[in-house]
């Protein structure tokens, strides 16, 4: 496996832990999504379980523990996520009754008489039971097991859970490395700019963004701001598409387009948008805060459309 550039820091830690055999029992990847740290957890995992671990501290890819791994079929390595629903979607949260079934997996041997690795991810999304049983886990450690918690936000999660792991970190990348990242996967250098400038940065995200045509949804999303600072679009039609179609991407883009905009108003430039006047600072600034708080709203019960509909009748109007 071939860890971004970024993780080499990040990585050497964790090999050199591999190979002196002293491996704390509960690991916490923590960074922002998109910087890497599931590459490294999932590299951390197999390299544990390799049988025959490069110099380097990866694992060899080719050895039965590895094909195993490859295949999502170790029998050491558990994986505990979203469940599925019984309409088939995902939950959104990790349930008290999947860390108990993973702490009475790991009371049990190692099937291949080494260690076990779990990894829970995203570790922030446990809800309070689900974190009290895992923490049950963590004060009474089995031995020769690992715990891998990755975490987006990891302040999240109780500080008991934080401070009985040791913290790994996959830094951010600076511009530069994660530029020259993007063009090694074979985007041009014009496209990489853009997806950079639309991510802040975040090169996983970046990526996964090509992928999913973003650079045309945060077109859209100028192009509706533009309307209804102009008060040539009616917020409940643009609620009702942003609703269709990817709203949580949608919600970032304008949130950025809101900060970029207060920004270029406080250096006393002519924002994007035409929205000129020192007076709008606060409210963009407010609205910021709305469109992230929105963003988690998607993830409840509350039906997509009220909340974008709550959200953008607050934009502000262009001045004249």
């Amino acid at each position: 496996m071939t860890l971004q550039p970024w993780l080499a820091p990040a990585w050497q830690v964790l090999a050199e832990s591999l190979r002196t055999g002293r491996l704390h029992h509960a690991l916490l990847f923590a960074a922002p999504r998109g910087h890497g740290k599931r590459a490294l957890a999932d590299a951390f995992a197999a390299s544990a379980l390799c049988q025959q671990r490069k110099a380097d501290g990866h694992a060899c890819g080719t050895c039965r523990s590895c094909l195993l791994v490859a295949a999502g079929s170790h029998p050491d390595l558990a994986r505990v996520t979203f469940e599925v629903r019984d309409d088939g979607k995902p939950r959104s949260e990790i349930t008290v009754d999947q860390m108990r079934a993973l702490g009475q997996r790991l009371a049990m041997a190692s099937q291949f008489g080494g260690l076990q690795i779990a990894i829970v991810d995203p570790a922030d999304a446990m809800n309070p039971s689900a974190a009290n049983a895992l923490l049950k886990t963590l004060e009474e450690p089995a031995t020769s097991t690992v715990i891998a918690l990755v975490a987006d936000d990891p302040s999240r999660l109780p500080p008991t859970i934080r401070s009985r792991c040791q913290r790994i970190e996959a830094r951010a990348p600076t511009r530069a490395e994660a530029l020259d990242w993007l063009r090694g996967q074979g985007i041009d250098a014009g496209t990489a700019e853009s997806l950079l400038d639309a991510s802040m940065d975040n090169p996983g995200l970046a990526m996964a963004w090509m992928a999913e045509g973003a650079l045309a949804v945060r077109d859209e999303c100028v192009a509706d701001l533009e309307a209804l600072a102009a008060s040539r679009a009616e917020p409940s039609a643009v609620a009702e598409r942003w609703a269709a179609d990817r709203p949580g991407m949608r919600l970032w883009f304008a949130a950025m387009l809101a900060r970029e905009e207060a920004r270029r108003v406080i250096s006393g430039q002519r924002g994007s948008l035409g929205l000129t006047g020192r007076a709008e600072i606060p409210k963009l600034a407010a609205w910021f805060g709305r469109a992230n708080r929105a963003r988690g709203l998607l993830m409840t019960p509350v039906r997509a459309e009220l909340v974008l509909l709550d959200l953008l009748r607050g934009w502000p109007a262009r001045q004249t």
